[in-house]
């Protein structure tokens, strides 16, 4: 979550994390501090001053009045002046640099102007070269692949959070987080908006992962960026020019790469079958979502809901557009003391609360659709389609696919799959491959 974005949701997209340097009260002589504390807070001190004349904060300035619009935080990765951080700090750069521009400030407060150099954006990595002209610069060095990191490992996280001052934070490694569509680090340590690019450092003081977001469900769950793709970042783009009014375009690139890669693995991956009555309803396998479920409370007697959610877990950040990310849904319903009529009312009533974006907007066109009833299995289907496509990410759509049953007087089945940035083909495609997969199989 970048400082001052609000609109940034539940896996927010922010600078990761800090607390910042605490003082304690000296303990009296009788009751010494124990050990391990005045260990941990000797570690994260030289963490910091062996980093900090090698960490910077990204600032995003609003050209025509020079107002700040958004802070992160940044490193060093080269003496020539090469900086490391977020794609989603310096995202402004890349879709907008005629309205935007950017200024890297250092720990003791010396200021510079910077320029997009190259970008990541499945990977949520950006670097920048200072336009200055001072000297060689004292730079972090990444932990050699050959030194794997080992769960429990204490690792320190730097940065510039809400604006405040440099800060560090402990945690440790937990491995890599299950399900996620690029690999990221799960880092058990405090995180806050403004450190997004930070480094995250071993105890040798080497570059093991970049700051990137935390989940705001839970506390002390952080995600980095391994580090291993930052490497590639630079080693990619060092030599390169700023990429200047291309940066849209290379954006778009970027996103129809992941979209592909997304509808690909989706279609490949076979769905669960999840049995409700007589309808079986596609769900996608673990491997590809998390899903939930819930059941209406069993002392409602009119009628019982039975509802499940997933989402896969790739969304990317373009600007004010969180994308690339696919949400299913259902609800099955049962109601056989409600009758034929009562229950057609009702279940007509959900359909119709569906809601699509009917207005355009700065970002999407109005949604556009189209209805079919089909039959699959025996189920008789009402199946409805609706695209938005994007202004400036051309290529690019939004996909949203609702069906219901129609085939027993007194059950049904709702349900709905959205799609996220998507290319128009691979929307049809999705949409086919949901809509096929359900099935009428009888009463249980």
């Amino acid at each position: 979550m970048i400082f001052l974005h609000p609109f940034l949701r539940r896996l927010a997209l922010c600078c990761a994390a800090l607390g910042c340097h605490t003082a304690f009260a000296q303990a009296p002589a009788a009751v010494p501090a124990p050990p391990h504390q005045d260990a941990v807070s000797r570690d994260a001190q030289r963490a910091y001053q062996s980093a900090r004349e090698k960490l910077v904060q990204i600032r995003t300035l609003v050209r025509d009045t020079n107002t700040q619009s958004s802070v992160g935080s940044g490193f060093f990765v080269s003496v020539d002046g090469l900086v490391m951080t977020n794609f989603h700090v310096a995202s402004q750069l890349a879709l907008e640099p005629e309205r935007y521009r950017g200024v890297m400030v250092s720990v003791d407060g010396k200021q510079a102007e910077v320029d997009l150099l190259a970008f990541d954006v499945l990977h949520d990595l950006a670097l920048l070269r200072v336009r200055d002209a001072a000297g060689e610069r004292p730079a972090l060095d990444f932990r050699p692949a050959a030194r794997p990191l080992e769960r429990g490992e204490r690792l320190y996280s730097l940065g510039n959070p809400l604006d405040i001052g440099f800060a560090v934070t402990e945690g440790t490694y937990n491995g890599t987080v299950q399900r996620s569509f690029y690999p990221r680090i799960f880092f058990s340590g405090a995180i806050n908006p403004g450190m997004s690019g930070g480094p995250v450092l071993d105890d040798a003081g080497e570059v093991i992962g970049v700051n990137v977001s935390k989940r705001l469900d839970g506390e002390l769950v952080s995600f980095l960026v391994p580090a291993e793709f930052a490497q590639a970042l630079v080693a990619r783009a060092a030599m390169l020019p700023p990429i200047g009014k291309a940066g849209q375009a290379e954006v778009t690139r970027q996103l129809l790469l992941h979209q592909d890669a997304l509808a690909k693995r989706f279609i490949a991956t076979p769905f669960k079958a999840q049995m409700h009555q007589g309808y079986s309803v596609p769900v996608p396998d673990d491997a590809m979502a998390r899903c939930w479920g819930r059941a209406s409370d069993a002392s409602f007697k009119s009628y019982a809901v039975e509802a499940t959610d997933c989402q896969v877990d790739s969304q990317l950040f373009a600007g004010q557009i969180t994308t690339g990310f696919i949400k299913v849904h259902h609800e099955a319903y049962d109601a056989p003391k409600l009758g034929a009529l009562r229950f057609a009312t009702l279940f007509g009533g959900r359909m119709e609360s569906e809601r699509f974006m009917a207005q355009s907007n700065a970002q999407k066109t109005a949604a556009e659709c189209t209805e079919r009833y089909v039959d699959r299995g025996g189920m008789a289907l009402r199946a409805v389609i609706c695209m938005n496509a994007f202004r400036k990410l051309r290529g690019l759509y939004d996909m949203s696919v609702v069906v219901t049953s129609v085939n027993q007087p007194t059950q049904g089945v709702r349900a709905r799959m959205d799609a996220y940035g998507v290319g128009f083909d691979n929307g049809l495609a999705l949409a086919a491959h949901y809509v096929n997969a359900f099935k009428w199989v009888g009463a249980q």
